[in-house]
C-alpha cells in the first residue's frame, strides 16, 4: 500500500489540474495553487475547473489555493506546472517562501531563449542548493485532455538521483498512468522540448492542405533533427526512439489536442503569428522553443533544416508555403550517414 503524501502542484492550467488528478486518485493529499481566485474558488466548491478541462469533475481531496504560502506549506514534493518563461519568477517565489528541503518535479517542455538553458537548469540556478533536495521530470506523450478521462498513459521520468526518479514514479502510477524511469534527463528534456518545433511544422503542412506523406517525413526528419542536437549536447541517442521522443512526436504532431499542432495549422492558413496567438489564448511553447533551437544549433553547429524554416516563418515573416518550399529544395543527402552517426554518438 502506497504511502499518503502532501503534494502540490503549482499551476492550475490543464496539465497541472490532470496531474492533480492522477496524483488524488493515488490517494495523496493535493494542493492546487492558481493565480485566479475565481478559479480557485470553483475548484474548491464545484470540483470543476471548466476553462481547462471541461465538464470534468475533480476528486476531493484536490485543494485549490491562491496562497502560494499554504499551497506549498508541508509538502516536500513540488510539481512545477506552468510556462517555460514563468520559470524562473515562480520558483524564485518558491524560494523565498521555503523553509525545508524539497524535491521539484517540472511538467513543462521547453528551452529558454538566449541562455539556452534546460528548465531543470532553470531551476538549480534559481534555488539556493539547501532548499533543493533534487529536480524531476517528468515528460512523455500525454494530453491533459485524455488523462483527465482516466485514458491509458504512459509518461517517463528522470532525475540525476535515480532514487529520487523512483520516488516520483511510485507518487504517481497508477492502473491508468504507466511510468518509466530513464537516467537520461538531457535526452528526455530536449526530446520533450524540441518535438513542439516539428508539432509546429506538422500543423503547417495540415494547414496547407499537405497530407500523411508530407506530416511522416516531418515526423521520421524531425526526430533525426531532434537526436542530432540532443546527442551534441550530452544525451543517449536511444533516447529517442523511446516515449519522449517518438512517442510524444506522434501525440503532438497528430492530435488536434496539441495546442503546438493548432498553432501550425493556424500558420498554415495565411493567418500571422501574432493573430494566431491571439486567437490559442493559451501558451504555444514551440514558439519560444524555436527560437531557443535556432540558438543552439548555431552553437553546437548542428544543422536543423526543419528549425531553420520553422524560425524563419516565425520571425522572418516568410509565408508557410514558400518555407516548405525551401525545405524540399534543399540540396540531397543520405539518410544513412545521419542514422550512422547518431547510433555512434557522434
Amino acid at each position: 500500500m502506497k504511502s499518503v503524501e502532501s503534494i502540490a502542484v503549482i499551476g492550475a492550467g490543464s496539465w497541472g489540474t490532470a496531474l492533480a488528478m492522477v496524483l488524488a486518485d493515488n490517494g495523496h493529499d493535493v494542493r492546487l495553487w492558481g493565480h485566479k481566485p475565481e478559479q480557485i474558488d470553483e475548484i474548491n466548491t464545484h470540483h470543476t475547473n471548466q476553462k481547462y478541462l471541461p465538464d470534468i469533475t475533480l476528486p476531493k481531496n484536490i485543494i485549490g489555493h491562491v496562497s502560494l504560502g499554504e499551497a506549498i506549506g508541508g509538502a516536500e514534493v513540488l510539481v512545477l506546472a506552468v510556462p517555460t518563461k514563468a520559470i524562473r519568477e515562480v520558483v524564485n517565489k518558491i524560494a523565498v517562501i521555503r523553509k525545508g528541503p524539497m524535491t521539484i518535479v517540472h511538467v513543462s517542455k521547453g528551452i529558454e531563449p538566449n541562455s539556452l538553458m534546460r528548465i531543470s537548469e532553470m531551476i538549480e540556478e534559481e534555488t539556493p542548493s539547501h532548499l533543493l533536495k533534487s529536480v524531476v521530470v517528468l515528460s512523455g506523450p500525454s494530453h491533459a485532455e485524455e488523462v483527465s478521462l482516466r485514458q491509458p498513459t504512459t509518461v517517463t521520468v528522470s532525475s540525476k538521483e535515480l532514487e529520487e526518479a523512483e520516488r516520483i514514479q511510485d507518487l504517481f502510477i497508477n492502473q491508468h498512468f504507466r511510468v518509466y524511469t530513464n537516467p537520461d534527463i538531457i535526452g528526455v528534456e530536449i526530446g520533450g522540448a524540441l518535438k513542439n518545433i516539428i508539432a509546429l511544422a506538422a500543423g503547417i503542412t495540415d494547414g496547407l492542405g499537405y497530407g500523411d506523406n508530407a506530416k511522416a517525413a516531418l515526423i521520421t526528419r524531425g526526430l533525426a533533427e531532434i537526436a542530432r542536437l540532443g546527442v551534441k549536447m550530452g544525451a543517449s541517442p536511444l533516447t529517442f526512439s523511446g516515449l519522449t521522443g517518438i512517442g510524444d512526436l506522434i501525440v503532438t504532431c497528430t492530435s488536434v489536442h496539441s495546442r503546438n499542432w493548432r498553432a501550425g495549422n493556424l500558420l498554415g492558413k495565411g493567418q500571422n503569428l501574432q493573430e494566431v496567438l491571439d486567437n490559442m489564448g493559451m501558451v504555444v511553447e514551440g514558439v519560444r522553443t524555436t527560437k531557443a533551437a535556432h540558438q543552439l544549433a548555431e552553437k553546437y553547429q548542428v544543422t536543423m533544416p526543419i528549425t531553420d524554416v520553422l524560425y524563419s516563418v516565425l520571425f522572418e515573416n516568410v509565408s508557410a508555403k514558400d518555407a516548405v518550399e525551401l525545405l524540399m529544395a534543399r540540396g540531397k543527402t543520405h539518410e544513412m550517414e545521419d542514422l550512422t552517426n547518431l547510433l555512434g554518438g557522434q
